[in-house]
C-alpha cells in the first residue's frame, strides 16, 4: 500500500514531535502538535512580500492546550526533495516549539540548522 503525500508528511512531524520529546518530555506533555494544509487567512500578513508561515504556536488558553501546527503546502513549497522537506520540517518544529518554551532553537535542539546528511551520534 502505497503511502500519499500529506501520510508521509505527517510521518515526518511526528518523527520531529518524538525526536524532542525524548529530551523535552516534561515540557511538551501537554502541547498537541498538528499539520494543516495552509495557514488560516488570519495568520498571512497583508504585505505581499511577506513570507508565508511555515509553523505556528499558540499558547495555552483556559479552554485549550499549548498547539504548535506545521503547513504541509507551504513547506513542500520550499523544499526541492524529499531530505530537504525532512530537515524544513524538522527546523520549523524545533522553531515552534523554542517559541513555545523562550529558548533558542539550538539549545532546544542542538542539531537545529544542521545539514542531515551527517550522521547524529545521539540518534
Amino acid at each position: 500500500m502505497s503511502r500519499t503525500r500529506a501520510e508521509a508528511f505527517d510521518d515526518l512531524v511526528l518523527d520531529a514531535v518524538d525526536h524532542l520529546e525524548r529530551r523535552w518530555h516534561d515540557q511538551l506533555e501537554h502541547v498537541q502538535f498538528a499539520v494543516e494544509d495552509v495557514p488560516p487567512i488570519a495568520l498571512l500578513g497583508r504585505d505581499p512580500g511577506e513570507p508565508v508561515p511555515l509553523g505556528a504556536c499558540f499558547p495555552p488558553s483556559d479552554d485549550a492546550p499549548a498547539q504548535i501546527v506545521v503547513y504541509r503546502r507551504p513547506i513542500e513549497a520550499r523544499s526541492t526533495g524529499a531530505d530537504e522537506t525532512a530537515e524544513l520540517v524538522h527546523d520549523v518544529v524545533v522553531e515552534e516549539v523554542a517559541e513555545l518554551l523562550g529558548l533558542e532553537p539550538e539549545v532546544v535542539d542542538p542539531r537545529y540548522g544542521e545539514d542531515w546528511d551527517e550522521p547524529d551520534e545521539g540518534d
